[in-house]
């Protein structure tokens, strides 16, 4: 036995345990949609990208997104949905990549400033041109005006001067209308539509709203003291992220279910006395 040789341990090459550590970003959104404790679903539902492609990407199979770009903006709006920042895995995305995909080369542009006609100096006989009938009106102008300034008239009378026209005075608003308030959906709800006002009262919270035809009303993140207001004639579906930091009123009246901070809840709102469906 030699002496001094190395072990087969110390002969391992090197490895980067910090890089095989980090999750994969299918791995950082999936644990991210379970602790938000939503479903496929309900992100697919809220962002409109299919369940096969969620499935996927959280698979980290980005083929089915149909190239980089498509990618790219699929990881930002499922990273949006449950409530993590995109920036560090569109860095995570790039490196694995080969880099931000290029922006597109604005050919119309350059094709434009090719065929652009060539700069002619000024046309010095227009000019001219213009200059003479412009004499020439103004001499038949002095001609034509009287020694006191005033035009002569053909009969020889004196033209009669008008008063000048009186202006019309505005009418003003009376002193006692006063502008609707912004929150006049809630105040004066009608009877006849369904009317949902969400404020963000304790945080902020993701919010998805669609009507009774499924035509999405609003789908983003509502920051605490924002508000928004829905309406329909016969239902508004709510999907609220963090139920317990937001506020609900309900064709004029408070809710006052108690809803636990970070729950997510699923609402119905129909016509008449409010009740969650």
């Amino acid at each position: 036995m030699s002496i001094g040789s190395n072990s087969p341990e110390d002969e391992r090459p090197f490895e980067d345990v910090s890089e095989a550590a980090r999750p994969s970003i299918g791995r950082v959104l999936q644990q991210a949609r379970i602790a938000a404790g939503l479903t496929v679903d309900d992100v697919s539902t809220a962002t409109r990208v299919r369940n096969a492609i969620v499935h996927a990407i959280e698979a980290d199979d980005f083929a089915p997104c149909g190239g980089d770009v498509y990618a790219r903006g699929h990881i930002r709006t499922l990273a949006r949905a449950v409530h993590l920042d995109p920036a560090p895995l569109m860095e995570q995305y790039d490196a694995a990549h080969g880099g931000r995909p290029a922006p597109t080369p604005a050919a119309p542009m350059f094709e434009a400033e090719r065929i652009r006609p060539e700069r002619r100096g000024p046309n010095w006989t227009a000019a001219m041109v213009a200059a003479i009938v412009a004499v020439v009106g103004f001499v038949g102008f002095t001609a034509f005006k009287g020694d006191d300034g005033t035009t002569d008239v053909a009969d020889g009378t004196t033209p009669s001067t008008s008063a000048p026209a009186t202006p019309t005075p505005k009418t003003e608003k009376p002193v006692d209308e006063k502008p609707e308030p912004s929150d006049s959906a809630i105040a004066a709800a009608p009877q006849d539509k369904v009317t949902v006002q969400v404020t963000a009262t304790d945080g902020k919270s993701w919010i998805f709203a669609k009507d009774h035809n499924g035509r999405m009303l609003f789908d983003g993140l509502l920051k605490q003291g924002e508000s928004q207001t829905f309406q329909d004639s016969e239902k508004v579906n709510l999907v609220l992220g963090d139920a317990g930091a937001v506020e609900l009123h309900v064709n004029g009246k408070k809710i006052d279910d108690d809803f636990q901070p970070g729950a997510v809840e699923r609402l119905t709102y129909t016509k008449g006395d409010p009740q969650a469906g």
